[in-house]
């Protein structure tokens, strides 16, 4: 039990693992296999346990639990590899000891850590010169901000630390887990170059040390001699060699052995703590006797103390005046009478005291800033100068100059990399004997700690050393001195040696986690091209990430300047700190109930004060540089989104979703939707087979067409049976609907309901579907097939239901006819038309439904075309007119035409059709007689029809087909009468049509020409009459019904002229009839007025407007 949840957590692939070590959270109750099933059945049996034996595969008691829960080992990282691997190399002696579980406390295990990672090369190289150029008011205020972001985001690291077990992995851990994969990688990756960008700082500030310091002279390109950009050069390509030296060294060591690292950290550590200690009693030793450290000026100019040997013009040698190597280095010769730098001429030499002491009152003078251009003479304030405002500055070689142009953020950038490490002690984690104690306690206290020591140093710095040393970046004028180490106390090259050895070691350490957490990172399975970094020597050791990290680190190393790395640096660090704030004030809003952290001293107002502080020093710092890592940070977190693994963390990202979602989804419930925001929220029915697979896929290629991915869409089903007996099938189609919609790339929800019988399941679905104010107002529904065959009867049935409940509902309803033959989402059509015949007005669902068609690439090229129908006593061009002008102020492109229906009689055919199908359905409603009787029922009804067939066709041209059908009527199955009598209902060679010339003799003829449903041309009424007269039986037929057939075959009849080659053909849906006896007809009604039309789809509206002509 103990181990499989270990390795779940740790990421190395458990049993409740997914892909490529995916840490999903396990759970005690899955991994109970351990014990076998005679010990489970120990367990339960005499304790009184018997009902819950049903239970005992899966929930182990509590009392065998609780040990393994409580005993949970957080090993790091790799401990568990590095074990077997020795022990394989070792011949796996049986006296190998096991793996200790972690020992450390607060003191070794967080605080010194953290100490020795926030104290390093900023402090010994750059403080001083920060508090000469920002004084002390601007430096305490650049201090206090950066060390409050720490203390800030230390507080919510606290929390998020003691919110359960923190795996080895740390900060990462925390913030992948709190936040979610996308977030988690993008911060680990920022996390990860921060480190590493750490590194080469690190490595330059050893380097500047060696080489400035303590072997100038070991400089490949020489400075000697060389003045501005070219010793700046020199000075550059002098750190690059040697930075690519030291950075493959320290490689090296990382690579051959970490546990060197490890052991010789705590020499580092002293090294800093002894050099700190060194600072504070100089500054004591000043109070008392102030050291004499002269600084020369000339005027009130810094001179470079390598251009004199005493600071004086002319010395008195023997009574004889004598020029100094001072005055040789601004004079042509060494002569009294020599010409002489006009400058140098005008001004006196003066010695002031380096350091006058912390009683000296010199902090009134170093309060506020002095910030210079880069090449600007130092100048001590307060001293008279005495030059030509028009004359050209000579001989500035001879002077300190600003390295650098400077200003306060630029300050904040170089400044803000001495106060991180403070992950140090969450990174080890995995190494701690209470992780949720120690953790917080030692951050804060080790934070606390360097706070104090930083801003007390910006004081003293300023209350003990001269303006001018101070702004000597390399201490030019105090003899190339470290100017910190001027002021330490016994001698200056404690401090030296001591910054030194605590670069080299900040360095190492540095090389040695960053390849850890990108190992992590890889191991995770999140950012699938970095999986190779996961991999390693037998040890876990990550060979791969070293590589990786040290090329990266090289970059940094090219880049040379210290002050040019640092702000890098300070961005991935500052967006790090950023979202483990944000983690913490989330979490807190967001009241997750596993939100429960042992650290109470939180609220998420300092969280969000942290995060800001975060944001506003990014861009304080250098707003391209914060832009550029946010670009980093976004780029990773879309790419984890598109094609990193699926993870579920339970993060805090999900309970935002879930929180906006809600907040959403009330504002929808306080109205409906404007006009203006009104869109095709579908619901798709569709119907799936008997192995739960979809019948009509086309369905969702049509949606999808007609979304564009927007809008809401629930594709639903139902399964017929029981929830107990039929969960299985459900689950089975849901899945089906959802390969399906992942197939046609429709963004939406699958919803399957079970019923005892598929009517009542449409119906559930149409009423419960979507949630709150986020419901569907469209359903689609695809036209039942072969509805007119018998055991299809049931389907149209229910579609007529569904048209009866989406018109009840004010439901808008689009039901495609011929789904089979659209288009799928791979094709397109490069022309043709989409023909909109708007006859009743519907809300305008005819005019949207083709504008948001041809949004979509498959029906781009189509143009659109309205047809509307005029009556007798319509205006057709005023009509005409109006739809134009209509069109125009919807913003919609379409051709516009009215077609004119005039009035006519109603044909023969018309009545033909009409008897057909009232015979039909008097076969449909024979259905529950017994056979002989249905037998019987039918062949009465064939005969009257044959009889009057028999009248109204001449012998000769009777329809061989009817006297066939008719003859064996008698003979055939029921199933077989309803095919035959079927397709005689809708196929165009249906009984021959009558046409009737002038002289009133009526012959028949099958006309399937371009008028496809003949009419009865008479020369007057009478013949008509007369014609009517000879047919007895169609005095019995419902004259609405005749009615209705009448117009469905005039609108069929110019439908099919105009729009034959449309590519596809909208259509106002007819409702159903009010009572249910008229089913059969509505369907042969559509039927008739489709007839002939490859792609129809057929549209009824919901009872609002949903397009308008205002903006």
């Amino acid at each position: 039990m103990l181990n499989n949840m270990t390795d779940c957590e740790e990421g190395e692939g458990g049993p409740n693992s997914q892909g490529d070590g995916n840490p999903k959270e396990s759970s005690p109750f899955i991994n109970s296999s351990a014990a076998s099933d005679a010990e489970k059945s120990q367990q339960y049996d005499g304790k009184n346990m018997a009902l819950f034996e049903e239970e005992m595969d899966t929930s182990p008691m509590v009392s065998s639990l609780l040990s393994s829960l409580a005993n949970y080992s957080n090993l790091p990282t790799g401990s568990k590899e590095h074990e077997e691997a020795e022990n394989i190399e070792e011949g796996a002696r049986p006296s190998k000891k096991p793996v200790k579980a972690p020992q450390l406390g607060t003191l070794m295990g967080v605080y010194l850590p953290c100490i020795q990672n926030i104290f390093g090369v900023i402090l010994f190289l750059r403080m001083t010169w920060m508090v000469g150029v920002g004084g002390v008011f601007g430096s305490f205020i650049i201090v206090f901000m950066c060390c409050s972001t720490t203390m800030l985001t230390a507080i919510s690291m606290s929390a998020i630390a003691t919110n359960g077990v923190v795996p080895a992995g740390g900060s990462y851990y925390m913030i992948s887990r709190s936040l979610g994969p996308e977030f988690g990688g993008a911060v680990g990756i920022c996390f990860y170059l921060g480190t590493t960008f750490a590194g080469a700082m690190y490595i330059l500030g050893c380097i500047e040390i060696l080489l400035i310091y303590i072997v100038p002279q070991a400089a490949i390109f020489k400075i000697e001699g060389l003045e501005g950009p070219e010793a700046e050069a020199a000075l550059l390509n002098n750190m690059r060699v040697y930075g690519t030296i030291v950075l493959s060294l320290m490689s090296l060591v990382v690579f051959v052995g970490v546990k060197y690292v490890n052991k010789l950290a705590l020499v580092f550590l002293a090294c800093v703590i002894l050099s700190i200690l060194a600072v504070y009693a100089g500054v004591i030793k000043t109070a008392v006797e102030p050291p004499v450290f002269p600084v020369c000026l000339l005027g009130n100019r810094t001179v470079v103390s390598k251009g004199y040997d005493v600071c004086a013009k002319v010395i008195e040698i023997d009574n004889e005046t004598v020029t100094t190597k001072l005055w040789r280095s601004f004079c042509d010769s060494e002569s009294l009478n020599a010409t002489c730098d006009e400058y140098f001429t005008n001004n006196n030499v003066t010695v002031i005291q380096g350091i006058p002491g912390v009683t000296s009152g010199i902090l009134a003078e170093n309060l506020f800033g002095n910030y210079l251009e880069k090449g600007v003479i130092l100048e001590k304030r307060g001293l008279p100068s005495y030059m030509d405002p028009d004359s050209p500055i000579t001989s500035s070689n001879r002077y300190v100059l600003a390295d650098i142009t400077s200003f306060f953020t630029l300050l904040v950038g170089i400044y803000f990399p001495s106060v991180t490490g403070i992950m140090a002690g969450s990174n080890r984690s995995g190494d701690l004997r209470d992780a949720q104690k120690s953790i917080p306690i030692g951050t804060i206290a080790a934070i606390t700690t360097t706070s104090t020591v930083y801003m007390s140093c910006v004081v003293l710095f300023g209350a003990c050393i001269e303006g001018v040393v101070l702004r000597d970046k390399f201490g030019e004028g105090v003899n190339g001195n470290l100017v910190i180490g001027t002021l330490a106390w016994p001698s200056p090259w404690v401090i030296v040696f001591g910054s030194f050895f605590s670069t080299c070691g900040a360095g190492l350490q540095s090389l040695t986690g960053a390849p850890r957490l990108l190992q992590a990172i890889s191991r995770d399975g999140i950012i699938p091209f970095l999986r190779v970094f996961g991999h390693g020597k037998a040890n876990g050791e990550p060979t791969w990430a070293l590589l990786l990290t040290a090329s990266i680190c090289e970059i940094g190393i090219i880049i040379a300047s210290l002050d040019a790395v640092a702000p890098i640096l300070s961005m991935f660090f500052l967006m790090c700190y950023m979202f483990v704030n944000l983690a913490c004030a989330l979490q807190t809003l967001l009241r997750t109930p596993n939100w429960r952290p042992r650290f109470k001293f939180y609220h998420w107002a300092l969280s969000f004060l942290g995060m800001s502080l975060c944001l506003s020093l990014m861009f304080i710092c250098s707003w391209y540089y914060a832009i550029v890592a946010m670009g980093i940070a976004t780029c990773i977190y879309k790419y984890i989104e598109f094609c990193g693994a699926e993870k579920e963390w339970g993060d805090g990202i999900r309970g935002i979703s879930l929180s906006a979602a809600r907040f959403a989804l009330m504002r929808l419930e306080e109205g409906p939707p404007h006009t203006k925001n009104w869109r095709p929220q579908i619901l798709v029915l569709v119907s799936v087979d008997a192995e739960q697979n979809v019948e009509q896929p086309r369905l969702l290629s049509l949606t999808n067409q007609m979304k564009a991915g927007k809008g809401l869409t629930i594709v639903g089903t139902s399964v017929q049976g029981t929830f107990l007996d039929n969960y299985t099938e459900a689950q089975r189609a849901d899945q089906s609907l959802r390969k399906l919609m992942e197939t046609e790339k429709v963004k939406g929800f699958s919803q399957v309901v079970i019923s005892s019988n598929l009517r009542d399941g449409t119906s559930h679905l149409i009423q419960v579907g979507g949630l709150g104010g986020l419901k569907h107002n469209t359903v689609m529904v695809s036209w039942p097939r072969n509805w007119k065959q018998p055991e299809y009867h049931q389907q149209f049935r229910n579609f007529i239901e569904v048209v009866r409940e989406t018109t009840i509902a004010s439901l808008a309803l689009l039901v495609p006819k011929n789904i089979s033959s659209y288009p799928s989402n791979g094709e397109r059509f490069t022309e043709g038309h989409i023909d909109v015949w708007w006859i009743v007005h519907d809300g305008g669902m005819l005019m949207l439904l083709p504008f948001l068609l041809r949004q979509h690439k498959v029906w781009k090229k189509c143009k659109m075309r309205i047809f509307t129908v005029a009556q007798m006593d319509d205006n057709s061009i005023q009509m005409k007119k109006d739809l134009i002008t209509f069109l125009y102020h919807l913003r919609i492109d379409a051709e516009v035409e009215v077609v004119e229906m005039h009035d006519s009689d109603i044909s023969a055919y018309t009545y033909e059709k009409t008897l057909v199908m009232e015979q039909r359905s008097q076969i449909l409603k024979q259905m529950h007689l017994t056979k002989n009787e249905m037998e019987r029922e039918i062949q009465s009804i064939t005969d009257s029809s044959r009889g009057s067939i028999r009248r109204k066709n001449p012998p000769g041209l009777r329809s061989q087909h009817s006297a066939e059908e008719g003859a064996s009527l008698a003979e055939k199955p029921e199933d077989e009468v309803q095919l035959i009598h079927s397709k005689n209902a809708s196929t165009p060679t249906s009984p021959t049509s009558p046409t009737g010339p002038a002289g009133g003799a009526a012959t028949w003829t099958d006309n399937k020409g371009a008028d496809k449903g003949p009419t009865l041309l008479s020369a007057n009424p009478e013949a008509a009459k007369d014609l009517f007269n000879m047919k007895p039986e169609w005095e019995n037929l419902n004259q609405t019904d005749v009615r209705r057939m009448h117009t469905a075959m005039r609108l069929n009849e110019v439908i099919t002229k105009k729009s034959k080659e449309a590519k596809l053909v909208l259509l106002n849906m007819p409702g159903p009839p009010k009572n249910r006896v008229g089913n059969e007809n509505y369907m042969e009604f559509l039927e008739v007025l489709t007839e002939g039309l490859n792609r129809v789809l057929l549209v009824r509206g919901g009872g609002r407007e949903v397009i308008t002509i205002y903006s």
